[in-house]
């Protein structure tokens, strides 16, 4: 038995030898692996195979598109004649397809439309509808599965999910028109979905009637110039770092853009409207830490910034700078707080809260507050420089009650609150909370130009 053991052995370190090339040590693992030309790694539950039996009558007599594909040599580019195809369709090989805005492809209301697994690949102006509704198997438009592709001037609609990048770096989505299927929201899918997908570019695409635009393990991807209309999420990032969101338009959505247990990244030039509702949040933080955001118009929702311990990691700090803070229910609304966020050169103006906490504030002096205006300063600028002469001090006073108690949000204008609140100030019956000190409050609003 002993001269087993020993001999096992010896197989072993016989067979790590010939494994591992001289000269080349084992491969790094761990945090700091390098996984950047590892292969794909299957790990999406199989497609099911429908017969045309299955598939809605509307494709029976529609010629397949997998067989323009399969005809197809590798790099070419296929320019279909106009009509409609049946789908599915699965690429294999760099393929250059263009559609002109003038060719559909339906999978009949069954599985997903088309599956690019290729590299160095074009899908360019076709319209992909008609997918299944299965969450199982992400019945989409189109998943990509390849690197450095291009998906532009397409429009997918009647689809569980839309454009669904796994695994996917280096490519562009653009110029693409997006819509879910017409069901309730929350059994929608999302209209565009990276994940573990790094360095794509997502830009002018329309994501309306979807439930959320979202990047799931997806780090440096940049969002510019997008519109998300009437969705769940405009976008929500989750364990994703270093993502830029540029220039985009979200409007009638729950909420604008949400950073969840993220690093880095930065929102600017961004409008997001009318996020409303009971969790209406124009940004969201969740434990999310370095984040810049600037330059945004954040208007008409029932919270501006909604922050939930974050910033997240020791000796961090979120920016929030040079922002529009405009006739929203609250401009600001730190929750668990944890300070380290440095507030500055924003305007608020026309919120029926300009700042709040989810409870009481401890330290006043955890946030810094600087050279921003408030419709609400009551102070004077005697030499003219555009800086108030006396510090802007927020205090809570009747408006803890609401704070303490959201539902009694609802009767914040009544006069009988509105009586309370006056003789709170006048006379407090208690020490009022300091929720913030602005040393530097601008006396003139800044002129901006609209982004909206």
């Amino acid at each position: 038995m002993r001269a087993f053991s020993t001999l096992g052995r010896a197989s072993l370190a016989i067979t790590l030898l010939l494994v591992i090339p001289a000269g080349k040590s084992e491969p790094q693992l761990g945090a700091s692996a390098d996984l950047s030309t590892a292969p794909r790694v299957g790990i999406d539950r199989p497609k099911p195979t429908y017969m045309l039996a299955e598939r809605n009558k509307r494709v029976h007599g529609l010629k397949p598109f997998q067989d323009i594909v399969d005809k197809a040599a590798p790099g070419s580019t296929i320019k279909p004649p106009p009509g409609s195809y049946a789908g599915p369709v699965v690429i294999n090989k760099p393929l250059i397809i263009e559609g002109g805005g003038q060719v559909t492809i339906d999978a009949g209301d069954k599985g997903t439309v088309m599956i690019l697994n290729a590299g160095n690949s074009v899908i360019r102006g076709l319209h992909l509808t008609g997918s299944g509704d299965s969450h199982d198997t992400d019945d989409s438009c189109l998943d990509v599965r390849g690197h450095h592709n291009v998906v532009e001037g397409n429009s997918a609609d009647n689809c569980l999910f839309g454009i669904d990048l796994k695994q996917s770096n280096n490519t562009v989505v653009r110029n693409n028109k997006i819509r879910s299927k017409e069901v309730e929201l929350g059994v929608r899918g999302d209209g565009l979905r990276l994940w573990y997908s790094n360095d794509n570019l997502i830009e002018n695409n329309e994501v309306i009637d979807s439930r959320d635009m979202v990047a799931w393990y997806s780090h440096r991807n940049v969002f510019r110039g997008n519109l998300g209309r009437r969705s769940r999420y405009s976008l929500h990032f989750m364990f994703a770092n270093d993502n830029v969101v540029d220039n985009n338009r979200f409007y009638d959505n729950a909420v604008g853009i949400y950073f969840m247990y993220t690093e880095g990244g930065a929102a600017r030039n961004n409008v997001i409207s009318h996020a409303t509702g009971a969790t209406g949040m124009g940004i969201g933080f969740k434990e999310a830490s370095g984040t810049i955001i600037e330059n945004n118009e954040i208007i008409y929702c029932g919270i501006g910034v909604g922050s939930d311990l974050s910033p997240f990691q020791p000796d961090s700090s979120i920016e929030i700078r040079n922002n529009r803070f405009a006739y929203n229910g609250i401009g600001i609304q730190f929750n668990s707080e944890t300070g380290g966020n440095n507030i500055v050169d924003n305007i608020f103006e026309g919120n029926l809260t300009q700042v709040t906490y989810g409870g009481r504030s401890d330290n006043s002096a955890k946030n810094f507050w600087q050279g921003n205006y408030w419709d609400d300063y009551q102070g004077f600028d005697r030499n003219g420089d555009g800086v108030g002469d006396q510090k802007h001090e927020l205090y809570a006073y009747a408006d803890q009650i609401w704070i303490e108690l959201p539902m009694a949000r609802f009767f914040r204008s009544s006069p009988v609150m509105e009586l309370l609140d006056f003789l709170e100030r006048l006379a407090p019956f208690s020490t009022p909370d300091l929720i913030l000190r602005d040393e530097k409050p601008r006396f003139l609003k800044p002129q901006r130009v609209a982004l909206s």
